[in-house]
């Protein structure tokens, strides 16, 4: 048997739209799209004195809808009997007469929605619909939905008025109709048995996967749970192919341009979320995200870690649901799976790759090309962490291989937003944590995934709206968090996991960080780290072997991961570094931190050293770093300034007087040599746009603009408000740094001397005139009038400057900016084609009064 209810949503558009036009009256030939609202009783064919369809031919189309419907079907598969089908085309012509009836305006029936209009036109009907069966009334409500789907379409496409005043509805209901279609190429004809088990496991993938674990959100809100549909955030993958550069699309989108993916992300970056916003999205029939690649597909989240069993084979689709523990796995008819796939309608949800050993995953490899092979045409995503598969693991089976990115700038601050509104905290508390947080290049470096943003909030709200101002108290407070407070606040009982104190799992944890950063390594092995917690345990008074106290510091730290099997590194190399740190100063490491002192990856260890060091360690370690000579030694001493809580008049007035020689620059030279060698540091050490005066002013951006990391471009947004025009120049020229969407909207919109900018294509044309366009304009390397033409603001553009050899068109195509007053010409031009310049139009020629 079909399943009833599919069967309307069984109608193609072409063979319900013209049957849904001929209840309506024509429009007089030449007649154009309508402007205003219309009463739907004024637009039936069938009512008035105008009617040109009668109550019969309404009848007549209500039974085409019920035999093109029935004709859907397959031998044997008739949802009603023949004397069942009058009735419920009775019931249909009833309610569609009901349209002579309603007093609603086309937009207000089209704000209502296909299901809330159906139902009225039902009502108004008052259809008995008693003396059907229950698979018949589920056809006449089916039927009489997408009859009403049509019509709301319909009214969308004949009036410029609606799709001017309710421009998401109208989008929404062509998607609609243009999904059902999609459906109906790609879902095959279905048992009912089948179609009423896909919903039941539709609904289970919904609920399952339907909440996300938000750090830090349990001891606020009551509920670590989040609505995924609230929590998600559209990452963006990257695709680096050789002799292309890097191609992005948001992450969500990767399976609508390949049919198998293999998606690299490191810990904590999104991987697992992605997986379940795709596979609750694949069971959402409501179509409202706009993914035709994954209508009428279901969805099979397969975790490696859950379906991989020792001394056991992978799972045969068959065996998909039992394996991953799915609820309503018993419910399955048999063969399920099977139909599905050969149907090519699955979407194959592979995740974390790197959770399982490595003499694994050749026997994965295989699995995953073996089903490929056998069911062609399904979508494929296969999650791992960078390290776990070398490049190209899965060419041979057609797998392209993308990237997850880190958060960008914006998607930070919306998860800083929607953190606090689930939290129930005022959103003036996660704006000030915004700020705080950018400010910082240490909080920057920590905000890059939704676990680490997650932490800083709940510190953020912990600390009763503010973050530590040192990044000593910062790690400590979150130490204590994530190894003490927080389990107690969550009514965790003691257990063996729970009797290691907050002191000795600090011990414990940074024999591992220093281990870690005197091998240079970002992780290590599982026996390693074992053998080291091991041989600490005497020492300690601890009872548990090493195995014991690693499980316990894995399970309860939230602060150890197993990226990979066999394999441990720390939740960020941040609280790795502050650890490390703080060992080495026990130990009295200082030698071999100092020794380390040139190399980048050494310098927050050397910072945080600083702050945990007693204060004559403090003073000999930043007088070592000045004797180094170095402009780096310098920096480093007074970036590490902050963190001695108490040091020597004399040592501090040295490293004041190392830094006043480079901060800030005195010449571009200097701001050059600065930004290459300080990097952060540098910008740490930058003074306030307020402090900063003079002809050298610029000087300062220079540097920030320079480094052209995301801290850098907070930086500069407190420079947007400076009125030094040199300031401003060098801040519209340092947009090609960053991100240049990003930039626009953060530091261009807010300058008020507008100067000339460097363009390098049309698509930083277009981010300008998204912001409504730019005066002056510079545009480097070769380019296209019809470009220039199309993309400038004409009634803005009142500068620009060309530096490229150029076009034969010459320069009449200037006259389409009617207030252009300079034209920069970089190249030698003939004075037959500057005669083409309109009048008024001031040609200049930097390079010749360069020279």
């Amino acid at each position: 048997m079909v399943d009833p209810g599919a069967l309307g949503a069984r109608l193609a558009s072409s063979a319900v739209a013209p049957l849904v036009k001929k209840l309506f009256v024509k429009d007089q030939p030449g007649a154009g799209l309508v402007a205003k609202p219309v009463r739907i009783s004024a637009l039936v064919s069938f009512s008035g004195e105008k009617r040109s369809v009668t109550p019969k031919d309404v009848e007549k189309i209500a039974d085409e809808l019920v035999r093109r419907a029935l004709k859907a079907t397959g031998p044997g598969e008739r949802p009603v009997e023949a004397a069942e089908a009058v009735a419920v085309r009775t019931a249909l012509a009833l309610s569609l007469s009901a349209l002579g009836t309603l007093t609603i305006e086309d937009y207000e029936a089209v704000a209502l929605g296909p299901e809330e209009f159906a139902r009225r036109l039902r009502e108004r009907a008052t259809v008995s619909i008693f003396g059907l069966s229950a698979d018949g009334e589920l056809f006449y409500e089916r039927l009489l939905h997408t009859a009403s789907l049509h019509i709301l379409n319909f009214f969308t496409q004949r009036s410029t008025y609606i799709a001017r005043q309710q421009t998401a509805q109208s989008q929404q209901l062509a998607r609609l109709v243009k999904a059902v279609d999609v459906l109906l190429e790609r879902l095959p004809s279905q048992s009912s048995e089948d179609a009423a088990f896909e919903a039941r496991y539709a609904a289970y993938i919904a609920a399952r996967h339907g909440t996300l674990t938000i750090y830090g959100l349990d001891v606020y809100a009551g509920t670590s749970e989040w609505p995924l549909d609230a929590a998600y955030l559209s990452l963006e993958a990257t695709r680096n192919r050789p002799g292309e550069g890097a191609a992005h699309v948001a992450a969500e989108q990767v399976l609508a341009q390949h049919d198998h993916v293999l998606l690299r992300g490191v810990a904590g970056s999104g991987k697992t979320t992605l997986v379940q916003w795709l596979a609750v999205t694949t069971a959402d029939l409501t179509y409202e995200h706009g993914l035709a690649h994954l209508i009428g597909r279901v969805p099979f989240v397969l975790p490696m870690r859950r379906i991989v069993r020792p001394g056991a084979e992978l799972p045969i689709p068959s065996e998909f649901l039992t394996s991953v523990g799915c609820l309503v796995a018993g419910e399955q008819p048999a063969g399920w799976v099977e139909r599905v796939l050969r149907a090519q309608r699955g979407v194959l949800l592979v995740d974390g790759m790197d959770e399982i050993s490595e003499d694994r995953r050749t026997a994965a490899r295989r699995w995953l090309r073996d089903l490929t092979r056998t069911f062609p045409g399904n979508l494929w995503l296969v999650t791992s962490r960078p390290s776990a598969v070398p490049d190209k693991w899965l060419d041979a089976t057609g797998f392209a291989e993308l990237t997850l990115s880190p958060m960008t700038h914006d998607d930070v601050a919306m998860f800083v937003h929607r953190w606090h509104h689930a939290a129930g905290v005022d959103e003036a508390v996660g704006d000030a944590m915004l700020r705080t947080v950018r400010r910082a290049s240490e909080l920057n470096r920590l905000a890059t995934n939704p676990l680490m943003c997650g932490m800083l909030c709940a510190l953020h709200r912990d600390r009763r709206g503010f973050l530590p101002q040192d990044r000593k108290s910062l790690y400590q407070a979150a130490l204590t968090m994530l190894l003490e407070r927080r389990d107690v606040e969550r009514g965790l009982h003691p257990s063996y996991d729970a009797r290691l104190s907050f002191a000795t799992q600090v011990q414990l944890l940074q024999k591992l960080a220093w281990w870690l950063i005197r091998n240079s390594r970002a992780e290590m092995d599982r026996s390693e780290a074992v053998r080291i917690l091991g041989d600490a345990a005497p020492s300690m008074g601890l009872d548990g072997g090493g195995e014991d106290i690693y499980a316990s510091l894995l399970l309860r730290s939230g602060l150890l991961r197993e990226p990979a099997d066999g394999r441990v590194d720390f939740l960020h190399r941040t609280f790795q570094d502050y650890l490390g740190a703080r060992l080495a100063v026990q130990e009295l490491d200082f030698d071999l931190l100092l020794n380390h002192a040139g190399r980048a990856e050494w310098e927050d260890v050397i910072l945080l050293a600083v702050a945990h060091a007693r204060p004559k360690e403090a003073e000999q370690m930043l007088r070592r770093l000045m004797e180094r000579g170095s402009a780096h030694g310098r920096l480093l001493a007074a970036a590490a300034l902050p963190y001695a809580a108490e040091l020597a008049p004399e040592v501090r007035e040295m490293v004041e007087e190392g830094m006043r020689s480079l901060v800030p620059p005195q010449s571009e030279h200097e701001a050059y040599v600065l930004a290459e060698v300080g990097r952060d540091l540098a910008l740490d050490l930058l003074p306030e746009p307020e402090e900063v005066h003079g002809d050298r002013a610029y000087l300062v951006p220079l540097v920030a603009a320079k480094i052209g990391t995301p801290a850098a471009l907070n930086y500069l947004t407190y420079f947007r408000d400076h009125p030094d025009l040199q300031v401003q120049i060098v801040l519209a020229a340092a947009w090609s740094v960053f991100d240049r969407e990003l930039y626009a909207r953060e530091v261009l919109t807010h300058l008020t001397r507008r100067p000339i900018i460097p363009v390098h294509g049309p698509e930083d044309l277009r981010v300008l005139r998204s912001i409504g366009g730019w005066p002056r304009v510079g545009v480097l390397g070769a380019y296209r009038v019809e470009d220039l033409v199309e993309l400038l603001v004409p009634e803005l553009l009142t500068h620009i400057a060309l530096d490229a050899p150029h076009p034969v068109e010459g320069f009449g195509w200037l006259s389409a900016f009617p207030h252009l007053t300079d034209l920069d010409v970089e190249n030698a031009v003939s004075d037959d084609v500057l005669r083409q310049v309109p009048p008024g139009v001031r040609i200049n020629f930097p390079k010749r009064q360069g020279n």
